[in-house]
């Protein structure tokens, strides 16, 4: 099965684009409005492959854990200044598949920040300190969700034996799902560690460039988002109580 091309996305994107230009697209954490909301708007998180290209996808319908998982992974993986555009509705529909590839430059942040040339040095360090808390505020409640995807998707696997009548279809759409759970996890870890070397990259240059007791802040903040990330690359959400096997019993 041949993925299905985001044509439509893309033309709602680009005729609403120019006249929300100057509205309040985002919210809470700079997340998109939810009048812009649709429930599969990040549903090619999982769907795409590393370099931002459609993949063959299981047909099975996301569960309401597997939608979240998209929905907070994208935060963490869209460039911090991307948002408050007001392209930001097409980034969020994965338009821009170029998207990760702009914090793959660890000066990338920080070029864009000065690109801003009216910023004061003193907003720089604030947004820099904001940008690192937001990341930070999102990593327990996307790595919860990844922790019950996980344990669900090694049930799910399991149960794959004790199916009678099981059709190659049917299995085939089960192990593609579970390949798209795991590609989502390993993009946000792969982005994390991406972020915290261009933050660190922006505070040292901003260090020599501006030099500010605002600096002590940023690092504290960096510090903690570098733990959070270290332990979160091998680790999930601990405190997760797993349930019960959902494989059939004989």
């Amino acid at each position: 099965m041949r993925a299905k091309p985001r044509t439509l996305p893309l033309v709602i994107a680009l005729m609403l684009a120019p006249a929300l230009a100057g509205c309040g697209l985002n919210g809470d954490f700079d997340e998109i409005s939810p009048s812009l909301v649709r429930d599969n708007i990040h549903n090619w998180v999982g769907r795409d492959n590393a370099k931002g290209e459609a993949i063959t996808p299981s047909s099975f319908e996301l569960t309401d854990e597997e939608r979240s998982l998209r929905d907070l992974a994208y935060p963490l993986i869209e460039p911090p200044y991307l948002r408050h555009k007001f392209y930001s509705v097409a980034n969020e529909y994965g338009l821009n598949p170029d998207i990760e590839k702009q914090m793959a430059n660890p000066a990338a942040y920080y070029d864009h920040m000065m690109d801003d040339k009216a910023r004061s040095p003193t907003s720089r360090y604030a947004t820099l300190t904001q940008d690192i808390r937001n990341d930070s505020e999102r990593l327990p409640g996307f790595f919860s969700t990844a922790t019950r995807v996980i344990d669900l998707d090694a049930k799910r696997g399991k149960s794959l034996a004790f199916i009678p009548g099981l059709t190659a279809a049917e299995r085939t759409n089960t192990l593609n799902r579970i390949k798209e759970n795991d590609r989502v996890i390993a993009r946000v870890r792969a982005s994390l560690g991406r972020r915290v070397a261009n933050y660190r990259y922006a505070l040292e240059r901003l260090v020599i460039s501006s030099p500010s007791q605002e600096a002590v802040t940023v690092e504290q903040a960096l510090n903690r988002l570098h733990a959070e990330v270290s332990h979160y690359r091998v680790q999930t959400a601990p405190p997760y109580q797993r349930g019960p096997s959902l494989a059939f019993q004989r």
